[in-house]
């Protein structure tokens, strides 16, 4: 399978992840894109900085993969993650995947970025208008 699996600090291109995930024998493509908010928990939120421990990151995006390869019909994946400062409606993730057919796509798609919020350590410091800031839990 061809997948594409990245941590960043500079902006995610929809596009690019577009183009990668294509394929004439692919009948459906998926793409879940996860954008900052600008509120959370009542709060206003200013800005983010997202950090991550690459190695281990990468490692268990890259065990999911290999899952979701084994439970559904999958041609071609994407997984790309942003570190470091983000403003509000900046990109923070971009999960892809394209197969044969639409319900695939689908299910493999959720199914990726419901773990990856439960299983990568990436975490996620939200910085709100009122000065006080909150480092959201994970793995």
């Amino acid at each position: 399978m061809n997948r594409k699996i990245a941590l960043s600090e500079s902006p995610l291109s929809i596009d690019e992840q577009y183009q990668f995930l294509r394929d004439d024998e692919v009948g459906g493509i998926c793409l879940f894109i996860g954008t900052i908010r600008n509120k959370n928990l009542d709060k206003g939120v200013e800005r983010l900085e997202m950090e991550a421990y690459p190695p281990m990151a990468v490692k268990q995006i890259e065990l999911l993969c290999d899952q979701a390869e084994q439970k559904w019909n999958i041609k071609k994946s994407v997984v790309v993650h942003r570190t470091g400062k983000l403003s509000i409606g900046d990109i923070a993730v971009i999960i892809g995947v394209a197969s044969i057919h639409r319900p695939e796509a689908f299910e493999a798609c959720r199914w990726l970025i419901d773990e990856l919020k439960k299983e990568v350590p990436i975490w996620k410091n939200e910085f709100y208008e009122d000065g006080s800031s909150w480092l959201v839990p994970h793995p």
